[in-house]
C-alpha cells in the first residue's frame, strides 16, 4: 500500500465527514431559515434559498469525486477535486461580506467549523501533494540514473 493510503486515508475520512457534517447542518439552515441571514442586496430569498441547496450538492459531489479518486490512487484528480470541494467550508464565511447573521449561537458557530474543516482539507491537500510530489521526484530520479 503506498503511504497516501496507507497514512492518508483514514484522516481523509474524518475531515470529509464532519465537513459533510457542518455543511449540512449549515447549509440546511440557510435554507430553512434564510430570512434570519443578511440578505444580498438585490438577490430574491427564494433564489437565495435555491443557489444555497444547489451549491451544497455541487460542493458534496466534488467532495465525494475527491474521496473515491483519492481511494482509487488517482492522487492529482483526487486533490483537485478535494480543493473544489473545500470551497464549500470557506463559503460560509461569505455571509460577513453582507452583515453579521443574527442567528442562534449554534448556527453562528456552523459558519466557523464549516471554515475549520475546509482549513483541516487544505492542510491535507497540501500534506497528500508534498507526499506526492517527493514520491514522483524519487520515482524520476531513479530512473535517470
Amino acid at each position: 500500500m503506498d503511504v497516501l493510503k496507507e497514512k492518508g486515508l483514514t484522516p481523509l475520512r474524518v475531515i470529509l465527514g464532519f465537513s459533510l457534517l457542518t455543511t449540512t447542518l449549515h447549509y440546511a439552515h440557510n435554507v430553512i431559515r434564510a430570512a434570519d441571514y443578511p440578505p444580498v442586496p438585490g438577490i430574491p430569498l427564494l433564489v437565495t434559498q435555491v443557489v444555497v441547496a444547489f451549491g451544497w450538492v455541487l460542493f458534496t459531489v466534488f467532495g465525494w469525486l475527491g474521496y473515491r479518486a483519492y481511494e482509487q490512487g488517482r492522487y492529482p484528480r483526487a486533490l483537485a477535486f478535494l480543493l473544489v470541494y473545500s470551497l464549500s467550508g470557506l463559503a460560509s464565511a461569505g455571509h460577513f461580506l453582507v452583515g453579521v447573521p443574527r442567528i442562534p449561537a449554534f448556527w453562528f458557530a456552523t459558519i466557523f467549523t464549516d471554515s475549520a474543516a475546509a482549513l483541516a482539507l487544505w492542510v491535507f491537500v497540501t500534506w497528500a501533494w508534498s507526499v506526492l510530489n517527493r514520491v514522483t521526484s524519487r520515482d524520476q530520479v531513479s530512473t535517470q540514473h
